[in-house]
């Protein structure tokens, strides 16, 4: 039994979900998400709540039951309030800052990096050492943070690089005499 499948998704005031088949979509105030979900699973709608349920008894929709469900969740938690990932930028001489449509990072390269900014998401570097990533789509969200890492990640030895908030870098023992 998924012990995520069995919670409903609860729809906050101000969200409609539309469900029709296998396809969701869901429009708030902070824009309108549609996900197709896979052909194992029910979606129905009761009043405020959302269920989703297997459609049969086989290992394949067992598996894809909580899945569903957590991709229904993110869509209605999406529209409604955000998703939002903070980095931290640690080394001397490394900064971010945002320039019209693009992310400038300086990361100790020869050359300063240059991100465009996705449509429908947004960046904000409230001081140089500091990036939010915010949007509707979660997954686009990880995927940006994921790639903005990407480009100097936290080396083990003095822990300079990009990381997430709060991430722990293992330290390494430099060389001895």
């Amino acid at each position: 039994m998924s012990r995520i499948g069995k919670n409903p998704v609860t729809v906050p005031d101000g969200v409609t979900v539309e469900i029709s088949g296998v396809m969701v979509s869901a429009k708030g105030k902070l824009g309108e998400l549609s996900a197709r979900l896979t052909d194992d699973v029910d979606v129905s709608r009761e009043e405020n709540l959302i269920w989703v349920k297997p459609r049969g008894k086989s290992q394949g929709a067992r598996k894809m039951w909580g899945t569903a469900r957590s991709v229904v969740s993110n869509l209605v938690t999406g529209v409604s309030e955000g998703f939002t990932k903070k980095l931290e930028i640690t080394g001397v001489g490394y900064r971010a800052q945002v320039q019209g449509s693009d992310l400038v990072l300086q990361l100790g390269f020869s050359h300063e990096v240059r991100y465009p900014i996705p449509a429908g998401l947004s960046i904000k570097c409230p001081d140089q050492t500091h990036i939010e990533i915010s949007g509707a789509n979660k997954q686009q969200v990880g995927q940006v943070a994921s790639e903005i890492r990407s480009y100097r990640p936290p080396e083990p030895y003095k822990g300079k690089g990009v990381r997430y908030e709060g991430e722990y870098i293992l330290r390494k023992e430099g060389k001895k005499k």
